[in-house]
């Protein structure tokens, strides 16, 4: 039988929930809320109920799943609420502006029983499943280095994103996602993270972040947002032991390099702009492999499959709260690192 969900906030990404469930085969959408009546007005002009207060939500013993879809200030409150009134509660990225939030948050979901889960619907992107791939192949060995890059051109949109009592600024909106991708890239222990924004188009938040995550492995991560870049950098770029692999933009495939053998017998010189060299000469299909993998395939609809079965107790949930803690521990060492002219923050994993 579908669970009966409930979107708290009928913006864009609550339009996208509710959307999707329209169209699940796990839940129902039995309806929306709204603080704006604008947004409730819409909702009932495409015929989906709504309820007259966050109150009716909870009294509602049909509704079983809430997700809260709210600006990131005011997640705390409807996520407690909902647990303590016997909800299963989803809540969108990032969770919590604190940690101490966040932890009330689970505090109450093992009060009240209930699952307590985030979004962390980019686990499903095509390319960053590409790279997940790849690794896990082993074809080209172990991971080095990746580098996970989203560039834009207009700026931060100019609502709730854009200021900083909302919960704004890129590190919170997108190094969410980029963050949480890594670590399933990369699993070894964080030794340090250092991180410096960027206020090209805003003083108010930072809209953009080169941040670098080094692994006590000696592994590195590179993540940068960049919202004014007219020209985009490649999507993910990974050196492994045995190659290189480039995903350009998510619609295209990965591109891998292998290298068959190190050494050439002769390696031919190669002239430049102002001399010639040796260490820089290509490589040609005597040592090299190269190739294209294909995108693999996804299904966004297999969040809320997992959600049901991890309810009904079939299987455990994807996204777990420790990996939930842990990536908003890196993003706010990449605020402390950042407020300290860029300095390393030493990672302390069991804090």
């Amino acid at each position: 039988m579908k669970k009966n969900v409930v979107v708290v906030g009928y913006g864009g990404q609550g339009g996208w929930h509710a959307d999707h469930a329209l169209k699940s085969d796990v839940v129902s959408l039995k309806g929306i809320y709204d603080i704006r009546e604008v947004r409730n007005e819409l909702a009932r002009s495409k015929g989906i109920f709504v309820y007259d207060s966050f109150e009716a939500v909870l009294a509602d013993k049909d509704v079983d799943i809430v997700v809260c879809a709210t600006p990131n200030d005011v997640h705390e409150d409807i996520v407690v609420r909902s647990l303590l009134s016997g909800k299963n509660v989803v809540c969108e990225k990032p969770v919590a502006l604190t940690l101490d939030s966040f932890d009330r948050m689970v505090a109450a979901a093992k009060e009240s029983g209930m699952l307590f889960t985030v979004h962390q619907n980019r686990r499903w992107d095509v390319d960053f499943l590409g790279m997940k791939k790849i690794i896990e192949s082993g074809d080209i060995g172990e991971v080095i280095n990746v580098e996970s890059r989203i560039h834009g051109s207009r700026g931060i949109p100019s609502d709730w994103r854009a200021l900083k009592p909302y919960g704004g600024g890129m590190i919170l909106d997108w190094g969410v996602h980029l963050i949480d991708q890594m670590l399933f890239l990369i699993t070894s222990e964080i030794d340090t993270v250092t991180c410096n924004c960027t206020n090209i188009t805003t003083n108010e938040v930072d809209d953009g972040f080169k941040l670098m995550i080094k692994f006590k492995d000696g592994k590195t991560a590179f993540i940068e947002v960049g919202t004014y870049n007219f020209i985009a950098l490649p999507r993910f770029y990974m050196q492994c032991k045995s190659g290189t692999a480039i995903i350009t933009d998510w619609r295209e495939k990965s591109k891998v390099v292998k290298c068959k053998a190190w050494h050439e017998s002769d390696v031919v010189p190669v002239q430049t702009a102002a001399g010639i060299t040796k260490t820089m000469a290509p490589r040609d299909e005597v040592t090299t492999d190269t190739y294209e993998v294909d995108r693999p395939l996804s299904d966004v609809h297999d969040f809320y499959r997992n959600l049901v079965k991890a309810i009904d107790g079939i299987e455990p949930q994807l996204v777990t709260h420790a990996q939930v803690r842990r990536v908003l521990k890196v993003m706010f060492a990449a605020f402390e690192s950042n407020d300290n002219g860029g300095m390393p923050i030493k990672f302390n994993e069991e804090a």
